[in-house]
């Protein structure tokens, strides 16, 4: 929270309200916590709302430092491997077209973080793929290979670098971010830039002037198609296969995603053409959060397909929402990716806690797990049974188990618009999220298959 207060007399009622909202939107947006008493909403007073502002010792950095950024641009200039990692400041500042317009002046690679996807649309073919310890093995070989690394709008946290004292070693690294606080916080920074993205890429774009990369794009293009992000590997229904029906069948659709599995299925999986297509939890990492935030999106987007994707145990938080759905006819379609367990934990208890399974199986049966056979005989266990609880609160709701009744699914969901459409895919329990960095590794270090 950025900044909390009580109002103890009417009249500064308006001066509050107008200082919490400016504290809020400026610098590194964040809540605000304005406490309203009782007696002081129900007092009388003037509705003066204050044109300008002075807030002591809240200053807001509103300009970018010419000398960094033609610091920035020489060492740039001479780079051979350079690479921009770009984070979600990037589309809070609204710079996703200048940033495109950056990448296409000068060629260089892109990697994002988690909440960095869609600062450039991800079909780019400059666009690598997410870094960190999900990320893909081309973006975390290009951080770790890289000479100079641009960082727009990340504060380098744990999801991104593995183990610190390794990561990007052979680097210099240009961190430009509107928070003072996040610079050379968790990694010592070569040139910081304290400014807003947008304001720092104008002015890069300014300075900047392509120069040849050689090889260096084509060697990661070509790491991306030989190792890429896939489940293909996999027989049946998968989560890429439910996401890719997304990709070619809906243009320009918001998705919102749960915290677990689902939300690193898809960001690894789904098209982000542009700011705001994907909204997810990060940092935060908020269990609950995919259902109502979609309503939210809906409802101040009316006439765009709103999609969440969630797990079967994070849907469970808020799937009382159904009533708000339905109360406000809202046709957001929900989408359960059900393994029967509480899927990102058990990840971790499969592949380093010899599947010591514990507080994590969703089911009646606490030995169980789902496999394709159990999948293919319609054994599983539904517990609860989604569609049956969709369909209790006025929602319309299917079960799929088949890669062929995909399109049945979301075609229910597109000719239904008096209210919400819940659509169960049913997987199996072992299906993993990899690439994987294990905790306290390095990048280089990634998992890319199962540990037998």
């Amino acid at each position: 929270c950025k900044y909390a207060v009580t109002v103890r007399d009417r009249k500064d009622l308006g001066r509050i309200l107008k200082e919490a909202f400016y504290i809020a939107r400026t610098g590194r947006p964040g809540p605000v916590v304005v406490d309203i008493p009782k007696n002081i909403q129900k007092a009388m007073g003037s509705d003066e709302y204050p044109t300008e502002i002075n807030i002591r010792g809240y200053k807001p950095n509103t300009t970018v430092h010419v000398g960094q950024v033609k610091k920035a641009c020489s060492i740039i200039s001479k780079a051979k491997r350079p690479l921009f990692l770009l984070g979600g400041g990037v589309s809070i500042s609204g710079a996703n077209d200048l940033m495109m317009e950056l990448v296409e002046k000068t060629g260089i690679p892109v990697v994002t973080t988690l909440m960095g996807k869609g600062a450039i649309d991800s079909r780019h073919p400059l666009y690598l793929g997410n870094v960190g310890i999900h990320g893909g093995y081309a973006p975390n070989v290009a951080i770790t290979d890289c000479d100079v690394m641009i960082s727009i709008g990340t504060r380098f946290n744990d999801r991104i670098t593995g183990k610190l004292s390794t990561f990007a070693q052979n680097c210099k690294i240009i961190h430009i971010d509107v928070d003072a606080a996040s610079i050379s916080k968790n990694i010592k920074v070569d040139i910081p830039i304290v400014a807003d993205a947008k304001l720092a890429i104008e002015k890069i774009l300014e300075y900047i002037e392509p120069h040849d990369l050689g090889d260096w794009p084509k060697q990661l293009q070509q790491l991306k198609a030989e190792r890429p992000v896939t489940q293909a590997d996999e027989e049946g229904l998968t989560p890429q296969t439910v996401i890719e029906y997304i990709n070619h069948h809906y243009e320009h659709p918001i998705v919102t995603t749960d915290v677990g599995q689902n939300q690193l299925w898809t960001t690894q999986f789904l098209d982000v053409k542009g700011q705001y297509q994907m909204l997810t939890s990060g940092g935060l990492g908020t269990m609950g959060y995919g259902f109502p935030a979609a309503l939210g999106a809906q409802m101040g987007n009316p006439d765009k397909r709103v999609f969440a994707i969630c797990g079967d145990g994070g849907v469970q938080m808020n799937i009382q929402e159904f009533a708000t759905a339905m109360h406000y006819r809202l046709p957001v379609t929900l989408i359960v990716l059900n393994n029967g367990f509480l899927g990102n934990v058990r990840q971790w208890q499969q592949l380093f806690y010899d599947k010591r399974y514990a507080c994590t199986n969703l089911m009646m049966d606490e030995s169980a797990i789902v496999t394709r056979d159990i999948i293919d005989n319609d054994e599983f266990e539904y517990v609860p049974d989604f569609v049956k609880l969709a369909e209790a609160y006025g929602a319309k709701a299917m079960r799929i188990t088949k890669v062929e009744d995909i399109e049945k699914g979301f075609q229910l969901a597109d000719t239904f618009k008096d209210g919400p459409t819940l659509l169960e895919f049913i997987i199996p329990t072992e299906l993993n999220v990899l690439p994987m960095v294990p905790a306290g590794k390095s990048l280089s270090d990634m998992l890319l298959k199962d540990k037998k």
